[in-house]
């Protein structure tokens, strides 16, 4: 098994603890990054559900996302250009990510069913959308990440 799948595995495991699909993508990454997992656990916990349960941008991509501003974004001492790469590498990833799953968008990756309507809800449970459709967004993150994080 190599680290990417070793990735893959830990993400979905800490998915299927109870952590949203954001966290269960950025805390992966924590050894990339000589950081407490617990942090990013807490950083990426509102993103989870689309961004706050809005169901916009999928969680397992904004959990991608900001391990790619981790590498790649500027920070105190950065330049423009760092924020540019960022940029792009995230446009990269977005990009990949849609031309797979065909968008970004939480609600419509879970059959266009709103998680905030108790029927859908109950809809999304029993077609077993969170443990087949966002383990296989979770993975597709983990691998995109780990391709962008090892190759820019």
């Amino acid at each position: 098994m190599n680290t990417t799948e070793k990735k893959q595995q830990l993400a979905i495991a800490t998915f299927q603890s109870g952590y949203n699909c954001a966290q269960s993508v950025l805390s992966t990454f924590s050894i990339n990054f000589s950081l407490e997992r617990d942090s990013l656990l807490k950083l990426a916990s509102p993103f989870g559900s689309g961004i706050a349960k809005t169901q916009e941008t999928c969680g397992a991509v904004t959990g991608a996302l900001m391990a790619i501003g981790l590498k790649y974004g500027k920070g105190t001492n950065g330049t423009e250009e760092d924020k540019l790469i960022s940029y792009a590498l995230a446009q990269k990833l977005m990009t990949e990510f849609s031309r797979i799953h065909g968008c970004t968008n939480c609600k419509k990756l879970l059959n266009d069913l709103d998680m905030n309507n108790e029927s859908e809800m109950a809809k999304i449970k029993e077609l077993n959308l969170f443990n087949t459709n966002c383990i296989n967004y979770i993975q597709t993150a983990v691998k995109l990440t780990d391709e962008i994080l090892e190759n820019n």
